[in-house]
């Protein structure tokens, strides 16, 4: 009895010792396909070389070899305009001429041909108007320029105060109107980059379409521009905004009563005795 009980014991033994070696092998066999899978699959994904910015870039800086590094970048979603070589970012012919940043970029953002000047050219003012757009200057002084807080990249709604003229060439009375909305500052005097501090600009630039330039133009020379500063998550656009005088003061208009005209009464007088009757009769003049 004894026997068999260690037979089946070590039978017992054997079993458990194959079916563990066999789950071992099975998970060691799962593991290499799966490593062998994702080698497999990065090896599928082609990347190539392209520089990226180290740190926040600003306008009109000036792009240093310290300031870039590569990466690898996989070739599907490659952008347009990417630098893949050292030489090709800084000619190693020109190592004096720099390039200039024209857009904004932050760390890890690929450094691409449109947001970056060619070796040794300045950043000009007409590399920030988009398509159709034109650049306008605007007289602005303490009060009507926000007391030097504008900046580049700022938006600003244009009031226009002037004389009131009616049709007939009649003075109504100097009246406030808001005629531009949420339009862009490119420049403030002539820096288009960033002003540090508070700044009381003479010209502010803004970027309008044409139809706005003549508007603000005729605006100008018939009256006093001022600008007020939009907040810069305000996606709301102000309705039509206009104020005089009377709408200041609260002085409700005063209408004059309408002079009505008097009807004309004829008559004639006949006499019976005593008494004298008045017969009407139509007026004949």
């Amino acid at each position: 009895m004894r026997a068999v009980f260690g037979i089946v014991l070590v039978v017992g033994v054997a079993l458990a010792g194959g079916a563990v070696m066999m789950v071992k092998n099975r998970i060691s066999a799962y593991q290499n396909a799966l490593a062998h899978e994702r080698a497999t699959r990065v090896e599928n994904i082609q990347t190539v070389e392209v520089f990226v910015a180290t740190q926040p870039l600003k306008y009109g800086e000036r792009l240093l070899p310290d300031a870039v590094r590569a990466v690898r970048w996989p070739q599907e979603s490659l952008p347009e305009g990417t630098f893949q070589t050292v030489e090709a970012l800084f000619p190693p012919d020109r190592p004096e001429d720099k390039r200039v940043v024209l857009r904004e970029m932050e760390i890890g953002e690929p450094i691409l041909a449109v947001k970056v000047t060619k070796p040794g050219e300045e950043a000009g003012l007409t590399s920030r108007l988009e398509r159709g757009m034109r650049a306008f200057a605007i007289k602005v002084d303490v009060s009507s320029g926000v007391s030097g807080f504008l900046r580049p990249g700022d938006r600003v709604d244009v009031y226009w105060t002037g004389d009131m003229v009616n049709s007939q060439g009649v003075r109504q009375g100097e009246v406030t109107r808001l005629i531009q909305t949420n339009i862009e500052l490119i420049a403030i005097d002539q820096r288009a980059g960033n002003v540090d501090g508070a700044v009381i600009a003479r010209t502010v630039t803004v970027s309008v379409k044409p139809v706005q330039v003549a508007a603000l133009a005729q605006a100008q020379s018939s009256g006093r521009l001022s600008l007020a500063l939009v907040g810069a998550e305000d996606d709301t656009i102000a309705a039509v905004v206009e104020v005089d005088q009377r709408k200041l003061l609260g002085v409700a208009e005063y209408e004059a009563p309408i002079a009505t005209k008097e009807e004309k009464v004829c008559t004639i007088r006949n006499r019976r005795g005593a008494e004298v009757v008045e017969i009407p009769i139509p007026c004949t003049n």
